[in-house]
């Protein structure tokens, strides 16, 4: 029932997203930043040394200081680590009883996020940012009616916050390289979901101006090193050099 361990897998480029049905352009004069539910809680499921967290970071980073240059408000949402199962409701059919006191560290966000002095940090206990809390007021106080969405799981919490406000006539804009989710299957579903349905996809470069966010050598080097770990050298009798055969593979 809990989140499993979750895969390191390439973030999309700006030439891996889908098409946008909506001719929506993202401007920073209408823009709210939503960090959504970047804790340690959340992020600890993809290990250690996950590049992709480390990837996903550094976007988010990125954007955050952009929207800071340009004046973009930033909201942060964060589940609480006091939970009561009536509280959680539903949820806990689905996810067990998530963030609990015995670590309530892992409620936290990540370091390199932490929301600046000012900045508005949302109690989260849905899906969507939206529900039971002061986003859509906050929104309307600001004037600002296009929500750029980051953050984790895009096809859980970052899909049902762009659908909800889809609802309440706000623009919403997924950043596909500034969300991560249990696999690359589920990621790029959410973006077509929200491509085709309820919002805007857009990459970060296409936001602050530089088109050249490739995927690292480090994020390959570490994808090349755990294919080899699945890999043995195996010496064959009938060749004059070692070969590599496919013996085990880890996930």
């Amino acid at each position: 029932m809990a989140i499993p361990h979750l895969p390191d897998y390439p973030l999309p480029t700006a030439s891996d997203l889908p098409d946008n049905r909506a001719a929506w352009q993202a401007e920073a004069s209408r823009s709210v930043l939503l960090i959504h539910d970047m804790q340690e809680h959340f992020i600890g499921f993809y290990g250690d040394d996950s590049l992709l967290v480390q990837r996903l970071i550094e976007n988010i980073v990125r954007l955050r200081d952009w929207c800071h240059e340009q004046g973009i408000p930033v909201v942060y949402t964060a589940q609480p680590s006091d939970q009561p199962p009536s509280d959680r409701a539903l949820l806990n059919d689905f996810w067990g009883p998530g963030l609990t006191e015995a670590d309530p560290g892992r409620q936290a966000i990540v370091s390199a996020l932490t929301p600046a002095e000012g900045e508005t940090v949302l109690t989260k206990w849905r899906y969507s940012a939206f529900q039971r809390s002061e986003l859509r007021t906050l929104m309307q106080e600001w004037g600002r009616d296009q929500l750029l969405i980051t953050g984790v799981y895009a096809h859980i919490g970052c899909l049902a916050t762009a659908l909800e406000a889809f609802m309440v006539d706000i623009q919403a804009f997924m950043v596909g390289d500034a969300v991560a989710d249990f696999s690359a299957e589920e990621h790029h579903m959410a973006l077509n979901y929200v491509a085709s349905r309820c919002g805007c996809v857009t990459a970060l470069g296409d936001l602050v101006g530089d088109t050249s966010n490739q995927p690292s050598r480090d994020w390959l080097r570490h994808r090349v090193t755990r294919l080899i770990d699945g890999m043995s050298l195996r010496w064959r009798p009938t060749r004059t050099c070692w070969t590599m055969a496919w013996i085990r593979f880890k996930s």
